[in-house]
């Protein structure tokens, strides 16, 4: 009996310091007591565009958080409608009734789970229910980009036509929806850009059945470089041209080499944003304009888009192209 009387308070002593032991580690390695429970920044800068009798396109600027954004949160009245990704800054809210006030709201949420307070509140009213509205708007023409230092450009268009009316013009980077402003604007400015980066954009004319116009030309834009970075390593003056043999599709590639201070053995194609093959010469490679000749096997009306890099004399892969876009014709 004394020998077990004697030894509890050393097995509760025992047992009380691993448990100090442990509070103190989970709080050196940040545990609990470290947890992250600041609210990220209220996102600024909310519009609420009515796309069309059943639809809200809202757009926001990205909020800032002390750890990381993970994502935001769209709410109709007190509703929630969405839930985006950090990357996205804007969507589409469908579903909606004709001619009908909403008000919408954004909250940014960070990767501990902590949600912002709500953006200031946008009224916004759905259009009426539009006429009978078969045919899509006409395509945008002469679209311009000038570059505004490193991180923005704007672009101008001519406006399209439309039997009942053009509502919005949605611009594109690449094939990724990137702006849009309401029908009445020929004019918008892209933010976020990242300096000495190519860009290509155009821009689709959409009515108020969500009838989207095809793309506009394409024009490339290249940001301006960051003060001492090197220069741009991206080929220019891509061009792609369409052409059929037997039964299948070709699209003659050609493009102006960049300049690298050396032999530029091979290219990387991409295709719709993955790649496709390497190009690489079975000779000597060319000096000046490069040609490629892809071929294809898929139906007609099949839509593509290109860009290619070069493998620089380092064997590091240089900056892309612009984008290119064709589609096979029967």
């Amino acid at each position: 009996m004394e020998g077990t009387l004697v030894r509890r308070p050393h097995r509760s002593a025992a047992l009380a310091c691993s448990a100090a032991l442990l509070l103190a580690a989970l709080t050196a390695c940040g545990g609990t007591a470290d947890a992250d429970t600041q609210r990220p920044s209220t996102p600024e800068g909310v519009t609420a565009q009515a796309s069309s009798s059943t639809s809200v396109h809202v757009m926001w600027a990205p909020a800032t958080d002390d750890e990381k954004i993970a994502g935001y949160e769209v709410y109709r009245g007190g509703t929630k409608v969405k839930s985006l990704p950090a990357a996205k800054h804007m969507t589409d809210v469908d579903g909606l009734t004709a001619a009908t006030d909403y008000t919408f709201t954004v909250r940014s949420r960070d990767t501990a789970g902590n949600l912002s307070t709500p953006s200031a509140a946008v009224p916004v009213t759905t259009q009426e229910t539009p006429p009978k509205d078969e045919t899509p708007p006409t395509v945008p023409a002469k679209l311009t980009a000038t570059a505004e230092g490193g991180r923005a450009a704007t672009l101008t268009w001519r406006p399209a036509k439309d039997d009942v009316g053009v509502t919005s013009y949605d611009v594109y980077q690449e094939d990724s929806r990137i702006h849009s402003v309401p029908g009445t604007e020929t004019t918008a400015k892209v933010t976020g850009l990242r300096p000495g980066t190519v860009y290509t954009f155009t821009v689709r004319a959409r009515d108020a059945s969500d009838k989207s116009s095809p793309d506009s030309d394409a024009v490339d834009l290249t940001t301006a470089s960051a003060p001492g970075a090197p220069a741009s390593t991206a080929p220019t003056g891509l061009r792609a041209e369409t052409g059929k043999e037997g039964a299948e599709f070709t699209v003659d590639l050609s493009w102006d080499q960049p300049e690298t201070g050396g032999v530029i053995p091979a290219y990387e194609l991409y295709l719709n944003g993955k790649l496709t093959t390497t190009v690489v010469w079975g000779g000597t490679p060319p000096q000046g304009r490069a040609t490629y000749r892809l071929t294809l096997a898929d139906p007609p009306g099949t839509r593509y888009s290109m860009k290619l890099r070069a493998k620089l004399p380092d064997g590091k892969w240089g900056d892309f192209s612009a984008q290119r876009t064709v589609v096979l014709a029967g």
